[in-house]
């Protein structure tokens, strides 16, 4: 029986996954073999020795500390793609109320409330300080062609807009696809900002993506430039948007991730980070996540980590022994050789690394001693 602790509300679609006569999930489980997340911060939380997976059921994992969990052997899984297109869908909404001033004329029509017969003529008076403009034959630029920014590309195309899309990672077959499809693909940020009447953010936060929009890149942009932020807040600096947003430079910024200065300020649309929270989203999060702790839990599949290798591993076997250690070319050495001292019969093996963390599997026709040399965290799995 594998134990499982949720700290968030998991999706029941997602714990279906989990069979019950193998599992036992809950949010007080003791001694827990993996941990299924949303949004709570695990920063402060002690992890159990116990513990060898922890799932997100979203894209970021800035609330797990990744490099730790590394440390002590723990593979951490997220979710990408699962809720692309409910941002997705935010994010066009969010073209459209950045444009028209919508949020603005909704709250201002409130405080019509009583006028009586004058609603009408005040309605018409007034409406002209919440007009905008059309987002069809503009320019959207789209930072980060993932899976959410690839989403967004497609949809604000087919609303008439011209792409410029950014994304260092990017293969050449998926900018050559997006070329194809009468995209424009850059190299150079700097040709996003010169060119983009509206620019929508899609990268993770990280010390080199902290900051992306700040006074120097401001500066780069089109006055009147319109900003979306569904990524992270910290990727765009606060002082530095207050101060474009007053002179003009920034025309509207409509976040999912506001701060105390932004809520209230003129040109600032505020949402309380609502980009996943649709049921669907929540249920695909919650169903990879289940999978993907299940895959490595009973079969040492690691599908969608951010700290370990991947690896497809042979659905069957008989005895796998899973190794976790640091980058070492020679672990796959040292585990067949300890598996010949024990005299196992080795049917098939893996090895690879990622951000200087590895994973060695053999397959074996009985288990050995699996406390090789430089070796973070061993485990067995038997058919």
């Amino acid at each position: 029986m594998y134990n499982i602790l949720t700290l968030n509300k998991i999706s029941p679609k997602g714990l279906a996954k989990l069979d019950s006569a193998k599992y036992a999930c809950g949010d007080s489980v003791a001694s827990p073999d993996a941990v299924l997340v949303r949004s709570a911060s695990m920063h402060e939380t002690a992890l159990d020795e116990a513990t060898v997976a922890i799932a997100r059921a979203g894209a970021g994992v800035n609330n797990i500390p990744v490099a730790d969990c590394a440390e002590k052997g723990v593979v951490v899984f997220n979710t990408p793609g699962a809720n692309a297109n409910a941002v997705k869908e935010l994010v066009i909404c969010a073209l459209l109320l950045s444009s028209r001033k919508i949020a603005d004329s909704v709250d201002w029509c409130k405080t019509l409330k009583g006028e009586g017969e004058n609603v009408g003529k005040l309605v018409e008076k007034g409406k002209s300080a919440f007009a905008g403009p059309e987002i069809l034959g503009k320019t959207l630029g789209v930072v980060g062609m993932g899976a959410i920014g690839a989403l967004v590309a497609g949809s604000a195309q087919a609303l008439g807009m011209s792409i410029v899309g950014y994304d260092p990672f990017l293969s050449e077959q998926s900018a050559a696809d997006f070329i194809a499809k009468g995209m424009e693909i850059t190299s150079d940020i700097n040709d996003i900002y010169a060119k983009s009447d509206y620019i929508t953010l899609h990268l993770p936060l990280n010390d080199s993506t902290r900051g992306t929009v700040s006074a120097e890149t401001i500066a780069k942009m089109k006055d009147g430039v319109r900003i979306l932020n569904f990524a992270r807040g910290e990727l765009v600096d606060n002082a530095s948007l207050i101060a474009a947003l007053d002179s003009g430079k920034v025309a509207a910024y409509v976040t999912d991730f506001p701060t105390d200065e932004q809520i209230g300020h003129a040109g600032v649309t505020a949402i309380p980070h609502l980009g996943a929270s649709t049921p669907e989203s929540e249920e695909n999060c919650a169903v990879m996540a289940a999978e993907q702790v299940a895959a490595y839990l009973e079969k040492g599949e690691i599908k969608n980590s951010v700290n370990f290798p991947a690896a497809s591993l042979a659905p069957s076997f008989k005895v796998r022994t899973c190794l976790l250690h640091k980058e070492d070319e020679t672990m796959l050495d040292k585990a067949l050789a300890a598996a010949a001292n024990a005299g196992a019969a080795v049917e098939s093996s893996f090895s690879a690394s990622k951000k200087g963390m590895g994973y060695t599997v053999l397959d074996t026709d009985k288990e050995f001693d699996a406390a090789v040399d430089g070796v973070i965290k061993a485990r067995i799995l038997k058919a």
